[in-house]
């Protein structure tokens, strides 16, 4: 089903997915012929390592296949499941995105206590999708701007259209590539960020301001100043920690949106702008 709604893949996504995938069919045919050669080895010693190899590789699958089989099954038996009579605004929020998505299916949707961590991820297991959002996010939303929790929702809804968690699981042998799966991962959230601003757009400066700063802090924010910390807290350390990421700075996220230079010369918090936004801002972007 083709989307409803129009938003820009982040052009290293596509190159390095294309990269990932070619160094992982590489590595999957080198395994193969591995195997193939062992098994038809005459020298005992090499034959012997043919099952050590095997039992490696099966224990990798079920490493990875437990490890997410215990966190749905956690998930099911602890967190609560948004459904047409539980949290039926969310619910309608994620079924409406997932329309304009073009997706099939309104994946599984549960609220997780987290402790006050502020975040929301996806996750795919045996052919379902699965949105995990944390309930100090849903609660900021809920007090102070469901424009949040509706941008978030976008951004995770975002990983299933562009199908990453699939995406990541077939490139997996080109993990070994240092750097390359987490140059990957970070232009997948530019993506998902342009899905979210497609989808949510009034949510996308306070749903990224408070990953930086908390659910009451980002409200005062100087949002100048914090996009031009990107250019005067500078160095080494600060780089390799984003090569080492899974996800961009944020100070470069909100930039893809908001020039510094575009903001008012006299300190404004994001509160303060945010009032000048209209509060009923459509799902489906015009033009």
């Amino acid at each position: 089903m083709d989307p409803k709604v129009n938003y820009k893949v982040h052009p290293q996504e596509t190159i390095f997915f294309f990269l990932k995938l070619i160094i992982s069919f590489g590595l999957y045919g080198l395994l193969i012929w591995l195997i193939l050669n062992l098994s038809k080895a005459d020298d005992p010693k090499m034959m012997a390592f043919l099952p050590v190899i095997l039992f490696y590789l099966a224990l990798i699958i079920v490493y990875v296949f437990f490890r997410f089989g215990i966190l749905i099954g956690h998930l099911k038996g602890n967190a609560v499941k948004l459904n047409k009579n539980q949290f039926p605004d969310l619910y309608q929020t994620v079924s409406l995105q997932t329309e304009l998505l073009g997706l099939k299916r309104v994946p599984d949707v549960f609220i997780l206590q987290s402790g006050g961590v502020m975040n929301a991820f996806a996750a795919r297991f045996l052919g379902r999708n699965y949105i995990v959002l944390f309930s100090e996010v849903v609660e900021t939303a809920y007090e102070q701007d469901m424009h949040i929790i509706e941008f978030i929702i976008a951004h995770e809804l975002g990983h299933i259209r562009r199908k990453h968690m699939i995406k990541s699981l077939v490139c997996f042998p080109a993990s070994i590539i240092p750097f390359l799966g987490a140059a990957y991962s970070r232009a997948c959230e530019y993506t998902c960020d342009n899905i979210g601003h497609a989808l949510a757009p009034a949510g996308l400066r306070s749903g990224l301001l408070i990953l930086a700063s908390g659910r009451s802090l980002y409200k005062k924010v100087n949002l100048k100043s914090y996009l031009f910390q990107d250019q005067t807290e500078d160095g080494f350390w600060k780089w390799f920690a984003e090569k080492v990421s899974s996800h961009p700075n944020l100070t470069k996220r909100l930039a893809s949106f908001i020039d510094a230079r575009m903001v008012q010369e006299v300190p404004e918090t994001v509160s303060a702008i945010l009032k000048k936004e209209t509060d009923h801002a459509k799902y489906m972007p015009q033009g």
